[in-house]
């Protein structure tokens, strides 16, 4: 990763407040498994109803995770008062997520004021075993911190 500028000494808790409040995180079972500078990591255990017709992960699971691994880990960076937002992606699905878990580990390629660019790898879980399934490269925009949106 190259060198990071912390721009916000309380990021860890904001990232982790944000995705608390996420609610299709909450709705997957995922978990913030780790937050540092410039890196995030969510899993999310395996049950059926986050599967497709053949009992894998589907992909719109590991799309999501890997989607908010990257978002967070440029969050981290990001100053006081702000927020992220996903203005591109591209995902490549190497393997089926079959396992107990998948893994999202993403990580900051690069960290601009208002554009960060993010590579998340995930991985599916099997007997403590790690197969790579799946790689997302990120494009993600800061704004300013928004009121909360009415439903």
């Amino acid at each position: 990763m190259p060198d990071v500028t912390i721009r916000n000494e309380a990021s860890e808790s904001v990232v982790r407040s944000s995705f608390a409040a996420q609610g299709l995180m909450q709705h997957l079972g995922a978990e913030l498994s780790r937050v540092e500078p410039g890196a995030v990591e969510i899993t999310v255990r395996h049950r059926p109803e986050l599967t497709q017709q053949h009992g894998y992960f589907h992909a719109g699971v590991t799309t999501s995770i890997a989607d908010s691994a990257c978002g967070y880990s440029a969050l981290t960076l990001m100053g006081p008062g702000s927020e992220v937002l996903s203005v591109e992606f591209k995902i490549n699905l190497f393997a089926p997520g079959r396992g107990e878990e998948l893994v999202a580990r993403a990580r900051v390629i690069r960290s601009g004021r208002t554009i960060t660019v993010c590579q998340s790898d995930v991985f599916a879980v099997a007997d403590g075993a790690e197969v790579h399934c799946a790689t997302m490269v990120a494009t993600l925009m800061r704004v300013d911190t928004p009121h909360q949106v009415q439903p």
